[in-house]
């Protein structure tokens, strides 16, 4: 053996330090002096550890618990959408509140956002309407709290534990003028239906005279050079009737309802069935 080679050294790399931690195993700098069972029962250790990956799991975890135990039992719905921005003035409100009180004598609950604005105005016309009226809150810097309609309200951590319960209980989507986070719903929802993640289920457009700039860049920027289907514009349906938006809901939740269920793999999160 060469003299400049350490035999200790040497011995080490061969067999280092080694532990397991459940599935995941340690060796030389991670090898750590404590067991996982001594940190968590020795009070005066840091408690850094509940912001840790590990620890968010459960709290991931415990929202869709808490989602789906709570959302499980709830009637057919419709989650609607629009800015927390939108004065109680302004003709969207009015819209929202409508919409919210026909889906409710139509026999739907209504879910939205929870907060203010057109969130508001649709839980509102719901609750007066003697609906089922939910909110599906979010921590944000700015904090908003759930509006004074909601009857069922959940607060959530995670946008993505958030979005789910919106797809997974609801028959439809209808989206008024809204922000970033009504763009973000609208093109994730049309991204489910093109993609055939969810089926029959409708997405509907409301405020033609705000949606229509951006339906027709749809056409002539998107589908005109190719990025999606002439056929993908299908997948929504811009109106200002609220009558007509229950009225396509009601009819996308019959055709499903009345059409036999073939398993793909892809089954509609929106039909209750993992």
């Amino acid at each position: 053996m060469p003299a400049s080679v350490d035999p200790e050294r040497l011995r080490d790399a061969e067999h280092p330090p080694e532990k397991t931690r459940g599935p995941v195993t340690l060796r030389r700098g991670q090898v750590q002096a404590t067991t996982t069972d001594q940190r968590l029962l020795d009070s005066r250790g840091p408690s850094d550890w509940v912001h840790t990956d590990p620890w968010r799991v459960m709290r991931i975890q415990s929202e869709f618990v808490e989602g789906f135990g709570q959302l499980a039992e709830m009637p057919r719905a419709v989650s609607v959408f629009g800015s927390a921005r939108t004065a109680r003035d302004q003709p969207g409100y009015a819209m929202a509140e409508e919409l919210g009180g026909a889906l409710a004598r139509a026999g739907w609950a209504v879910i939205t956002g929870g907060g203010p604005g057109i969130m508001e105005a649709a839980n509102k016309g719901a609750s007066e309407a003697g609906g089922l009226s939910v909110g599906l809150g979010i921590e944000l810097p700015f904090e908003q709290g759930l509006n004074q309609w909601v009857d069922l309200g959940i607060d959530f951590r995670y946008f993505f534990a958030r979005k789910t319960m919106f797809v997974k209980y609801a028959q439809a989507f209808v989206i008024l003028p809204g922000g970033f986070g009504t763009m973000d719903e609208l093109f994730e929802s049309l991204t489910l239906v093109q993609t055939r993640k969810v089926n029959q289920f409708p997405v509907i457009l409301m405020g033609s005279a705000y949606w229509t700039p951006l339906v027709d860049w749809l056409h002539g920027t998107l589908a005109d050079q190719g990025y999606i289907n002439h056929s993908d514009l299908d997948l929504f349906t811009l109106t200002d009737d609220v009558g007509e938006a229950v009225r396509l809901v009601a009819e996308a939740y019959e055709r499903r309802v009345d059409k036999p269920r073939v398993a793909t793999g892809d089954e509609h999160l929106g039909d209750g069935e993992e």
